[in-house]
């Protein structure tokens, strides 16, 4: 009986530990929304994959807290894994703009409404105004010709991105520099 306890005891920490985390990252990812212009869908599709990881942890713990062998939590979690590495690999990218949409909703400055240069070449640059950032990609409005493009996550965070304060005084300095060297 005494054994019992103590895994209800563990499993109970386990599962409080679980919902502590839980509030936390949600305050995060509320903070984050806040500093950021973000959509709600993104957000939930975030707090999805944060929350099912999380999960998955915790479900883990519990089964090696009542007794479940650790080596078949092995093969199973290492068959899982592979089967999903196999699917994943197949399609390498679509996974690669989930975790880059993650990387881009923490950790970079721009958001939607944000005037934006991206350097694609020394010559080239691609100019326009965040529309959407999704999962997958991000719709830029083009100021020049307000055509829409969209650019895959993946790409958006290897690229030198410069966010332009205001669009008018960038068109000003560049049709000055233009004057200057005619």
């Amino acid at each position: 009986m005494e054994i019992y306890q103590t895994k209800i005891i563990e499993s109970l920490i386990v599962i409080a530990i679980f919902v502590v985390l839980r509030i936390l990252i949600n305050q995060l990812i509320n903070k984050t929304l806040i500093k950021k212009v973000v959509l709600k869908s993104r957000s939930r599709l975030i707090r999805r994959s944060i929350n099912l990881i999380n999960s998955l942890i915790c479900l883990i713990l519990l089964l090696i807290i009542w007794g479940v062998n650790q080596s078949d939590i092995a093969v199973f979690v290492g068959s899982v894994l592979t089967i999903v590495g196999v699917a994943f690999f197949a399609q390498w990218s679509l996974l690669s703009n989930i975790t880059s949409s993650i990387i881009i909703f923490f950790g970079h400055t721009v958001k939607i409404g944000d005037h934006i240069s991206i350097m694609e070449t020394k010559d080239y640059e691609i100019r326009g105004e965040v529309v959407n950032i999704g999962l997958f990609f991000i719709k830029i409005k083009l100021i020049d010709t307000l055509d829409e493009i969209t650019m895959p996550n993946n790409i958006f965070i290897l690229k030198t991105v410069r966010k332009i304060h205001s669009v008018s005084e960038e068109i000003k300095q560049e049709s000055i520099s233009n004057k200057a060297s005619l």
